[in-house]
């Protein structure tokens, strides 16, 4: 017997006049003075009702006509539950009963309803990064850099403390994304760890001053070759695509000093290539004056031998005439030597003979002392007429 009729009451809690005298639905308790609680049957009612406006017939009995259309509008919801997004930046990995069978592009999408398969859409193809040895806040829209010393000091092969700060760059393998979801609970830990650890090893291996120089390119290639032996070793399906070296410094207690070991190296190096500059300019000028005193010695030995070998030509053609006719080549060479010694002399030859009859011939001896006149300065003939 529904709560409305006991007692005679109009509510449930016997509000109404009647046999209740203000009672609950107990026959006890003084009448409440708060609000009156929902009526249950009442809201049934209305439920039955809208019930019935929906289905065909309008009767309040489902009946199996009605149970059928309900079945079949919750069949067709629960296969609408299959469809499914993928952002632009993911990749969908569909399980069926837990096992991975397949995966999908960005886009719309479909899987069996649950629970025969589930998706799975992680970040696939977003590139991550990780910043190691270094915290970067955003401090009221403005990025702060924080250092983190338990992370960023290493030890050098040499024995000395550098402080190292370096980001990664990664992403999901295209065909790894199984081995991503599956092989490793906590990516970003596992790649950062992976990351300070290949670091670690490829600085201990080095030593500090081609780190602190020119030797930043080779560190990067081999701390990300290493990072994607390991992660390949576990089967993570993560790509690391560059290693950016942020700040190669040494500790902050020694910086100073070892700016100065940077300037004097600096200023080695300047006094080295000008050395080479000056060695550049003078061997080229020595190496040329070599040349020229080479070939000046060369062409004196060509003309010497030369001349020796025309003096023994002539010689030997003298030496040939002689043979045939001595005394007459004896002559000539006299008559010839005598030219040549007393063709360029100053002397005067008078012949002693005895046409003179005594006579004391007059020498114009400072006239013969005074050089000739040049052909020049001699007056024409016809001058002096």
């Amino acid at each position: 017997m529904p709560w409305s009729n006991q007692g005679g009451g109009g509510g449930p809690w016997g509000s109404g006049s009647g046999g209740g005298g203000g009672k609950g639905p107990w026959g006890g308790g003084p009448q409440s003075s708060g609000p009156t609680p929902p009526d249950l049957e009442e809201m049934l009612r209305r439920g039955q009702d809208k019930l019935r406006r929906v289905l065909p017939g309008g009767s309040g009995n489902l009946g199996g006509k009605g149970f059928a259309i309900l079945g079949l509008a919750a069949l067709v919801l629960w296969g609408f539950s299959g469809v499914f997004q993928v952002g632009p930046d993911e990749l969908g990995v569909v399980l069926r009963f837990g096992k991975d069978v397949r995966e999908v592009q960005p886009g719309l999408n479909y899987h069996l309803p649950y629970p025969i398969e589930t998706v799975l859409t992680p970040k696939a193809l977003r590139v991550n990064k990780i910043d190691i040895g270094m915290r970067v806040d955003d401090v009221r829209r403005g990025s702060v850099t924080r250092d983190v010393p338990e992370e960023s000091l290493m030890l050098t092969g040499d024995e000395n403390i550098v402080d190292v700060d370096f980001s990664v760059l990664w992403k999901v393998k295209p065909t790894g994304v199984g081995e991503y979801l599956f092989n490793i609970q906590r990516p970003e830990e596992t790649v950062k760890a992976v990351a300070e650890s290949a670091m670690r090893e490829v600085i201990g291996r080095s030593e500090i001053q081609p780190i602190l120089t020119g030797a930043r390119q080779t560190v990067e290639t081999a701390v990300q070759d290493l990072m994607q032996k390991t992660l390949d070793n576990y089967g993570a399906g993560i790509i690391v695509q560059q290693v950016q070296m942020q700040k190669v410094d040494p500790p902050t207690q020694v910086i100073d000093s070892n700016r100065d070991v940077q300037a004097a190296r600096a200023d080695l190096e300047r006094a080295v290539n000008e050395a080479q500059t000056y060695q550049n300019r003078v061997v080229p000028e020595a190496r040329g004056k070599v040349a020229q005193i080479t070939q000046a010695a060369e062409a004196y030995k060509s003309q010497t031998v030369a001349e020796a070998t025309g003096q023994t030509s002539r010689f030997l053609k003298i030496y040939e005439q002689y043979q045939k006719a001595p005394e007459v080549t004896r002559e000539r060479m006299y008559l010839e030597t005598m030219e040549r010694v007393l063709g360029g002399a100053d002397k005067i030859i008078l012949d002693s003979g005895t046409g003179n009859g005594g006579v004391v011939p007059y020498l114009p001896l400072n006239e013969l002392s005074r050089p000739a006149p040049s052909p020049q300065r001699q007056p024409q003939a016809g001058a002096r007429q």
